[in-house]
Order: structure tokens, then sequence, then C-alpha cells
């Protein structure tokens, strides 16, 4: 029963958010079914394992959720996102509008804007661009999510998305963690997502099918109801804060725009390379800190301050064009409350299927995956982020279950713990691009698109490109160790 418990759960959890139920009533919904069929304790395992679960991803993560949040809504409104954008595409033009769109995303989130930001800012200039360049609507959501939700999400090292936070405190890793390997499988996502998108726009053109201008498109998605519930599980950001503060009608220079993208890029790897391995830490072990290590919390340490860094710049450069600074601030940090809560909803869902003792059936088989412990890891990445929807959840679920024991499996097999880390990362950002996840959903409405006309090529740039770079991360990573 235990089994058939945590199956009708899911199921549960993935219907009714698709219908747009809120997860947060969803998930414990779905903890108390399993715990019910397994015939455990409902009140313990809600107020005990479920909000123990979901409290300490909360306290690890939170000021990453705020942060990202923060910063996205002050690069929006400051006009830095739309200027860097419109660089691009000054600097690329209509003829190359796809490799415009792709990297302006590519360039903004690698910097620290969050995803939603990057979506509502990004579409309008692919629209203009696509219009310019004859190229049809239905590649425009595919476009932007190689840009912004692939490589720049889970494989570029030192990327301050707080998925390549997550395995961090697991793994006594850094935000760098195996940098050559990611680096290879930066290439390939891209590569063969560019590829895709060009032979896509190639057979287009042969067919004489151009741009038509989306009939019926919403002018606004970001106070959808629909759209919010799905979009709040998978990234860090609130689309109903989107319009929230007030926007700068002027834009900074380029240089201006991209000077907090580069300080984030910088603090990041300073602290890092530098600063934290020179402290002297050892008073975290104190039982007033929680018995810690630099090792579990310096990675988290090096984005938040990172991120500090950049806002701080941020405002001081983009002062006079952020004329309600408090109202633009006050809508960044509310944009992290409802995505940090929905997200620790799922992990204290996953908190308590790991605690049934039926659990071990599912550990059990996952362990014995042929092909070793980093196939069976992406392969455990995969599928439960396919399943919440959530690259985030999908990965903090499988990592609170099975860390513990990977690690004793590192040691023991010679595995360099941050290959684990690339490997937990990239495989999360591969399946949890379903029809299901909210970022999916969100970007094909503020495109003007729908899943029958856009979601084949997502498929092929952000599910096969992915799986690709994960395979070659784990060859290679098998074959010549972590690098």
């Amino acid at each position: 029963m235990g089994l058939f418990g945590i199956l009708l759960a899911l199921v549960l959890l993935i219907g009714l958010a698709y219908r747009g139920w809120s997860i947060l009533l969803l998930a414990p919904a779905a903890a108390m079914v399993t715990a019910a069929a397994a015939g455990e304790p409902l009140l313990a395992h809600w107020t005990q394992t479920f909000m123990g679960g979901a409290a300490g991803f909360v306290a690890q993560f939170f000021p990453l959720f705020l942060l990202g949040a923060l910063f996205g809504k002050l690069m929006a409104d400051s006009g830095s996102v739309t200027a860097i954008a419109d660089a691009m595409t000054r600097k690329l033009g209509a003829r190359r509008a796809i490799l415009a769109v792709v990297l302006a995303g590519a360039i903004v989130t690698y910097g620290g804007v969050s995803l939603f930001v990057a979506f509502f800012v990004l579409a309008p200039m692919a629209h203009a661009l696509f219009k310019s360049a004859g190229i049809p609507v239905r590649l425009m959501p595919a476009a932007i999510l190689l840009g912004t939700s692939t490589f720049t999400m889970s494989a570029l090292p030192g990327t301050p998305a707080v998925q390549n936070a997550i395995p961090m405190p697991f793994f006594a890793t850094t935000p760098f963690a195996a940098p050559g390997l990611g680096i290879i499988a930066s290439a390939i996502m891209l590569g063969f997502g560019l590829w895709w998108l060009s032979r896509a726009e190639a057979s287009a053109r042969r067919a004489g099918e151009g741009y038509v201008a989306p009939a019926g498109m919403a002018a606004d998605v970001s106070d959808d109801v629909l759209v919010r519930e799905r979009a709040t599980v998978a990234r860090e950001f609130d689309p109903a804060e989107m319009h929230h503060g007030q926007r700068s009608p002027d834009a900074p220079s380029t240089l201006v725009a991209a000077t907090p993208l580069v300080v984030v890029i910088l603090v990041n790897l300073f602290m890092t390379l530098v600063v934290l391995p020179r402290m002297d830490t050892a008073w975290l072990a104190e039982a007033r800190w929680g018995g810690t290590s630099l090792a579990a919390v310096g990675g988290v340490w090096s984005v938040i301050t990172a991120l500090l860094a950049a806002i701080a710049v941020l405002v001081v450069l983009n002062f006079r064009r952020l004329p309600s600074l408090r109202d633009t601030m006050d809508a960044g940090v509310n944009a992290s409350a409802l995505p940090l809560l929905s997200v620790a909803s799922l992990v204290g869902f996953g908190a308590v299927v790991a605690s049934l003792p039926s659990f071990a059936a599912v550990r059990d088989w996952v362990l014995s995956i042929e092909g070793g412990p980093l196939v069976s890891l992406a392969v455990a990445t995969n599928v439960l982020a396919a399943l919440t929807g959530s690259a985030s959840g999908g990965l903090t679920i499988a990592l609170q279950s099975l860390a513990a024991t990977y690690m004793e499996l590192a040691q023991t097999l010679g595995i360099d713990p941050a290959l684990m880390h690339r490997v937990s990362v990239i495989g999360a950002g591969t399946l949890d691009s379903l029809p299901h996840n909210g970022a999916v959903v969100t970007l094909l409405a503020v495109c003007g698109s729908t899943h029958r006309e856009g979601y084949m090529n997502i498929v092929v740039v952000g599910i096969v490109g992915p799986i690709i770079g994960l395979a070659a991360v784990i060859a290679l990573g098998s074959a010549l160790g972590s690098f």
C-alpha cells in the first residue's frame, strides 16, 4: 500500500496542479495521502516531517530567492534588461534574430536576472525581431527558452541560479563545480539548440511560412491566475509582481546596464576562489551556528554576496532611473515569497515520502540502475523534476533523500562530489520542461503561442539538447573525472 500511496499522491499532485490548484494546498494534501496509505500518523507527518522539510529549504535558500527576485525587478524597472536586449538587437539585427534573442536571454540570466523578468522583457523584443525577419512566432518560445532556461541555469560554472546552489550544502561544493565539464555541456546545449532553430527557420522559409501576429494574445498574462499558480512552482519570481513598482521611461547605456551583471559574476568568483578559502571559519562548528562548516554554506554565501554587491551597484548607477525605488524593491521582495513557499511545499512533500518505509524500495531501485552512480543520480533528478514540474523542487527532493548515500558512494568509488553536483543540476534541468512546467506555460502565453504550435521546438532545445549535454558530462566525467 505504501508504494500505491506514493503513486496516487503524485497523480493527484500533477493532475490538480496542471488544472491550476495551488501547490500550497496540494503538497500537504498529497503528503497526507502517502502517509495514510502507509498507515503512518497524519498530523505528526504534517507538523514534523512535512514542515521540517519545508522549513529547512526556506532556511537554506530564502536569501537566494529574496535577492534574486529583487535584483531581477531592479534590473527590469531601471530599464537595464531592455537596454541589453536592444543592444543585442542593434548588433546582430533581424538577419540573426534567433541568435540575438538567445544571446540576450543568456546574458541577463547568467548575470542573475530572474527567469520571468527575462520572459516579459525579451518577448516584445523577439516579436519585433521576428516580424522584421519574417520568422514564425512558433519558434520564439524555444529561442527564449534556449537562452534563459538551459545552459545558463544548469551548466555554466558560477551561474547564480537557485538550481546551481541547491547541491552545494549536500555535496560541499561551490557554484563553480566541475567548470570544464560545465562549459562543454553549455557548448553542446547552445550549439545543438541553435542548429535546430536555424534548421527550423530554413524549413519555414522554404514552405513560405512567415511571421503572423498572434490572434487574441492577451496584453498581459502576468495577472492570469492559472499562469501564476504554475509559474511560481517553476522559478523564483511571482509574475503578478511584474507590473508593480514603476519602470523607468529611459534606458541606461549598455555599459551601465551590463555592469551589475558583471559584478555578479566577478564577485561570485572572487568570493569562491579568494575570500572564503582564506577565512578562519572553525567557529561555524559551534552549536550556535548550527554545527556546520564553510564547505556546507560557502557556496550560498558567495552567491548572496555577489547579488548584494550587484544590487548596490545597480541602485547607485541607476538611482535617477528608479523614480519609485521603495515600490520597486517592495515588488521585488514580494515576488520571492510565493515561489519560495511553493517550492518549499514540494520539498516538504518529498520529505514525507522519503520518510516512509516503502521509500526504501524506490531508493534501492534508483541505486540499482545500470551505469553507475552518476547515471542513477541523473535518472533520479530527471524523474523527480518531471513529476514535480520544478527543477529546484525535484532536485531538492532527490538530494534530501539520496545525497548522503551518493556521498558514501563517492568516497568509496573515488568520485569527485563536484562531478555529482554538475550531473544532478543538469539532470534536473531536462525533463522539468514537460508541458505542465510553469515556465513553459508562462513562456508560451507571453509569446502568444500554444503548446500545439510551439512546444515541439521547446522539447528539442529544452529537453533533447540538455540530455545530450548530460550524457557527455557523464561519459567524460566517468572517463576523466571532474575538471
